[in-house]
């Protein structure tokens, strides 16, 4: 009978680990690398970009300022993410692409695939230039010095149109518009994988296409902007251009209200100024589950959604 009591344990505990490696295994990984907004310069907020970890695949959305730096505070190898999704074209959200193309190409790991991009019309121009703005570069290390792998430095760029853009290993990427106001196209993307959903909204307005597109969604990150903000920078913008950022980005309040629309298991606030006061009237205005997102929080979309902060 004892024998038979530890044999019914051992089966025991392979079922639960098998049960919980099966959980693993159907999970998201999220890390916040840059939550801050706009081209200003932020030592504890680096600008905006999210890598989304499912099914193997490493995907990078946006590319602002300090998106390496960040990897390796997270512990991710550089050269182990080599696809960009871009939600537009704005400085702060691809400033660093330059960074993305040489840096994990150039090194003992070197990336020896190319480094694919997805992004809004100009995508594919964007990276033709950035090729050549850095031959010379490419050339000595690619030719004559290190010779480092002609193919990691290699790009495939892709103009998208709204729909899936990407799909593989159980992964679906799938680009919607936003309105960003004259910035056009500006796109979110939502990812889904093993009964497991996202949405980033990128830079926009309210937007009811993205309400259609995020529903059902686990995780929604978002974008704020509270138009007091304007009040701690005094003399930055004149009264007409404070007005026209606020007037193409989404207020606490409306946040909120999309939030509400949309009803994920976790609400995040992204490409904000990380400020106490734009969190509580977010909270005024949406009564479910939120955090303001900060750089190196980790969101792990299993069951539950569960953060970790830095």
């Amino acid at each position: 009978m004892r024998t038979f009591r530890w044999l019914g344990i051992a089966l025991l505990v392979l079922v639960s680990a098998s049960l919980m490696n099966a959980a693993d295994q159907a999970s998201m990984k999220v890390t916040l690398l840059g939550t801050g907004s706009g081209p200003v310069v932020r030592l504890n907020r680096y600008q905006t970009t999210t890598l989304v970890e499912a099914g193997g695949e490493k995907l990078l959305f946006d590319c602002g300022r300090g998106v390496l730096l960040r990897m390796v505070e997270a512990g991710v190898p550089i050269e182990s993410v080599t696809k960009v999704f871009l939600t537009h074209l704005h400085s702060d959200h691809v400033v660093d692409l330059p960074d993305m193309l040489l840096t994990p190409w150039a090194g003992r790991t070197a990336r020896k695939v190319p480094l694919e991009v997805w992004g809004p019309e100009g995508t594919v121009d964007m990276m033709d230039h950035l090729q050549k703005a850095f031959a010379f570069d490419i050339h000595i290390r690619r030719d004559v010095d290190e010779k480092f792998s002609p193919e990691g430095i290699k790009v495939t760029s892709h103009d998208v149109k709204e729909g899936v853009v990407y799909e593989k290993n159980g992964v679906k990427v799938t680009a919607f518009l936003v309105d960003h106001g004259p910035v056009k196209p500006a796109y979110g993307y939502r990812v889904d994988y093993a009964g497991r959903s996202i949405a980033l909204s990128g830079d926009t307005r309210p937007s009811e296409n993205l309400v259609r597109y995020s529903k059902g969604v686990d995780v929604l990150i978002h974008e704020a902007l509270d138009p007091e903000m304007f009040h701690k920078i005094p003399n930055a913008f004149t009264p007409a251009q404070a007005a026209s950022i606020i007037a193409h980005h989404t207020t606490p309040e409306q946040v909120g209200n999309i939030f509400t629309k949309v009803g994920p298991k976790l609400a995040v606030l992204s490409h904000t100024d990380g400020s106490a006061e734009l969190l509580a009237k977010v909270k005024k205005a949406y009564s479910g589950r939120l955090e303001m997102g900060d750089d190196l929080m980790v969101i792990e979309v299993g069951e539950p959604v569960m953060v970790k902060k830095r």
